[in-house]
């Protein structure tokens, strides 16, 4: 072989073996996101409660309050969030035909419509059975891992609520296999974009799982003391005569307003770090500036 086809074949095997270490190291970057959102504890964002404006009614097959389960879905929309969703959503469901309980991104979670009803979201049967989330589609590894945080917490609170056990595949299911289970819609999400992550539903059963077990024996998602700051207590709120719990901001003259575009669903658990008392009233703060009067704590 001459001088000038050895350096040719050099350098294709050069080209082709560095790219097969660039995607060894892609691969191996993305595959430990559950130990990325566990290492940082990656706190998940409080579930927000805002009524949106799907008007079916319809309780699941078991009754109303009932839910089987919970369904994961993915948005397939790059670069929309979820309050973009919430509001397209809200003003478009009766054209589109279609309607979940939640969007969630890497900053928030928002819950559009009680789970004690059914939605539109996966096809005849999975609507009157299951819970139905969509995580939107955000930009960077450590989004990612926020996004995903904060889908398995809401996917674990759900089921802890409605007194369900983390079952994969059947109290927590894709909508790619409610596809192939119900054979009513051919969506395969999230696999698609999961994959395209380096992740997996796998995964994120293991993150649900790892949640779900946390909470349930430790009141917090990294078991022990193990939550960030010293949010270490829990409270369970309910309004006796309404279907939400008001949530209360804090002025700087130390009085509080109704916050008017957001409640908390009534008999869930929330993670609550400071107690404070204004006019006779005491409150506990559940998020940033947010709080919620003592009299709805059970």
């Amino acid at each position: 072989m001459s001088k000038g086809k050895k350096i040719w074949l050099f350098s294709i095997l050069s080209v082709f073996f560095g790219m097969l270490f660039i995607g060894a190291n892609n691969t191996e970057a993305k595959a430990g996101v559950n130990d990325y959102i566990i290492s940082n504890k990656i706190q998940p964002a409080t579930i927000q409660y805002r009524e949106g404006t799907f008007n079916e009614w319809f309780g699941y097959e078991n009754g109303v309050g009932k839910p089987e389960g919970v369904v994961v879905h993915e948005t397939a929309t790059p670069g929309v969030n979820a309050e973009q969703f919430v509001t397209s959503f809200n003003n478009n469901w009766k054209t589109q035909q279609t309607y979940v309980h939640a969007f969630t991104d890497d900053k928030e979670t928002i819950n559009i419509h009680s789970a004690d009803y059914g939605v539109w979201g996966a096809g005849p049967t999975a609507n009157n059975k299951y819970i139905q989330i969509e995580l939107c589609r955000v930009n960077g590894y450590d989004a990612f891992a926020h996004s995903i945080a904060n889908d398995a917490f809401y996917v674990a609170s759900k089921l802890i609520q409605y007194g369900l056990p983390d079952i994969p595949g059947q109290t927590v299911l894709s909508h790619h296999q409610v596809s192939l289970m119900y054979h009513e819609t051919t969506h395969v999400d999230p696999d698609t974009y999961f994959a395209a992550q380096g992740y997996s539903m796998d995964e994120m059963n293991a993150m649900i799982s790892y949640y779900y077990n946390n909470l349930k024996s430790y009141g917090n998602v990294y078991g022990g003391n193990g939550n960030t700051g010293s949010n270490t207590n829990v409270l369970r709120v309910n309004n006796p005569n309404g279907d939400y719990v008001p949530i209360m901001a804090l002025r700087s003259d130390g009085t509080f307003a109704r916050v008017t575009n957001r409640a908390l669903m009534n008999n869930t658990d929330w993670q609550t770090d400071k107690t404070t008392e204004s006019n006779g009233v005491k409150y506990r703060r559940v998020a940033t500036n947010e709080w919620v009067d003592t009299t709805y704590v059970i």
